[in-house]
């Protein structure tokens, strides 16, 4: 009798243990069922608004209400049932209830309404008291039938409200419209498609037009057909920032999280990925000046592979495609082959130089243009089509991108060109990340500034008079400003001619 080969671990991660939890979000339904509101206070009628808005016939026991929930319950409809019985409530007020919400004047009054809630089994919340309540309202952002529920456990409500507003700027207004319609089309599309990756990928493109700021079609202008039809995969060629995970666009999360595979190259930040659906396999295709890298042939191939296999593949580059970053090759190579492309743009490193360091690349005091350059041609050295006396414009802010090996020639080319020896440069590694650092000086201690910052991560050097004023004030976490180097040479004293 043969032996069966023994099960092996295949390597995929396995997913975390959930971690602890303050409290279990869950959505209620409410249409339709009884739910108590003890108080005609203006906080009871904020209740007893959202709870009407959820479907509930609301019961308002209270001898007078707040002007706010006198004009509520006048106005208040078929809808939003709202019954104000003007008394007090009572033990017999419960029955049949799903909810109680009180406003208690009193601790002693809250215990009582605690008490009586819970002989009656039934959840119960006291208003601002939370060693009464057995449920919090949490803060809601409504694109109905999209809800989403924030809770900070009662702890800290003013944080839940500001990240209610951070998530309301992310969607869409028309959201719940969207959200309306795929609910019309759900059977069609468990009828039409095939379980799993058909599916998948119609929703998928569902949700991206549903974010992509359009109304939301009539039900019979969508077709559900156009997953199968359509053949073969897509490329996406995104922009990671210099680093920051915040500094990435919102398009560029939503194509993360709709992502298969995820082409990165080595200088994308960790945190960037980890916004990425769990699911896409990720693939490093690292470039790094002056490393082992792999060769953009190779990547353009793996490209195109992966997308006539169907996936949806992020092509994941630190900064901006379009600025140093290869794009047009890989484009190009996609457009040969047929594929479907398309760019969503980053932040390049010299923005976010700039924005460290609070400084203008174009202060119209000090500069009317911006070039960015190259720092090294094909061949490793200084790239020759470049305009070397263009560059010595003093109106003009220069930022090379990869110099660092090249930091002498380019200073020795720049004064060559006629550009002045006390021109303010600016050198910053590791934009905008934790261990950014930062050395400014005169052109003509370029080389010896360089050295100075002792890391290998993605470096700029800026040469300008914008960088003047700033000359003295280096970023953290290491402070290698002139004025603090015991070396003479590397003081930014900088005079009239700067």
């Amino acid at each position: 009798m043969p032996t069966l080969p023994k099960p092996v671990d295949s390597g995929r991660r396995r997913a975390a243990p959930i971690g602890s939890l303050a409290s279990l979000p869950l959505f209620f339904p409410l249409q339709g069922r009884k739910v108590i509101v003890a108080g005609g206070t203006e906080a009871a009628c904020w209740k007893a608004d959202l709870l009407a808005a959820s479907g509930a016939e609301v019961h308002v026991y209270a001898k007078d209400l707040s002007p706010e929930f006198e004009e509520l319950v006048a106005r208040a409809g078929q809808d939003r049932r709202l019954v104000h019985i003007a008394r007090p409530w009572s033990t017999d007020s419960f029955d049949g209830a799903a909810l109680a919400i009180a406003d208690a004047a009193s601790d002693g009054e809250a215990r009582a309404f605690h008490c009586a809630a819970k002989a009656a089994g039934i959840p119960v919340n006291v208003i601002d008291n939370p060693p009464y309540c057995e449920f919090q309202f949490g803060s809601i952002v409504n694109r109905s039938p999209v809800v989403i529920g924030i809770s900070t456990n009662g702890v800290a409500p003013i944080l839940g409200q500001a990240i209610r507003r951070r998530i309301e700027t992310l969607l869409p207004g028309g959201l719940q419209d969207w959200a309306r319609l795929a609910g019309r089309l759900r059977a069609r599309v468990l009828d039409t498609l095939s379980a799993g990756l058909e599916r998948r990928r119609f929703w998928e493109r569902f949700s991206d037009q549903a974010f992509s700021g359009k109304p939301a079609p009539e039900e019979g202008a969508v077709d559900v057909m156009a997953p199968r039809q359509a053949e073969g995969g897509r490329v996406t060629l995104v922009g990671a920032g210099p680093g920051d995970a915040e500094y990435l666009t919102l398009k560029a999360v939503r194509a993360l999280q709709g992502a298969d595979v995820i082409l990165f190259d080595d200088l994308v930040d960790d945190a960037v990925l980890e916004l990425a659906r769990r699911e896409a396999k990720r693939m490093l295709v690292g470039k790094r000046g002056g490393r082992e890298s792999c060769r953009q042939e190779d990547i353009n191939d793996l490209m195109v592979s992966l997308a006539r296999q169907g996936k949806n593949v992020v092509r994941l580059k630190a900064g901006d495609p379009m600025i140093f970053g290869r794009a047009g090759e890989e484009l190009e190579r996609l457009r040969q082959e047929g594929i479907p492309a398309s760019v969503i743009p980053g932040i390049t490193a010299a923005s976010a130089m700039a924005a460290a360091l609070g400084i203008s690349l174009t202060h119209r005091d000090c500069a009317q243009s911006v070039r960015f350059v190259t720092g090294h041609s094909r061949n490793g050295d200084l790239p020759e089509t470049v305009d070397w006396q263009g560059l010595t414009d003093p109106a003009t802010t220069t930022v090379f991108y990869m110099g660092r090996r090249m930091a002498a020639k380019i200073c020795d080319r720049l004064t060559q060109e006629g550009c002045e020896a006390g021109m303010p440069v600016r050198v910053m590694a590791n934009v905008s990340r934790p261990d950014a650092v930062s050395w400014s000086g005169r052109l003509e201690n370029l080389a010896e500034g360089v050295s100075l910052l002792e890391t290998t991560g993605p470096m700029l050097i800026a040469v300008g008079r914008v960088f003047a004023e700033a000359a003295l004030q280096d970023v953290r976490p290491r402070d290698l400003s002139a004025e603090d180097s015991e070396e003479p040479v590397l003081r930014a004293a900088i005079g009239p001619g700067a």
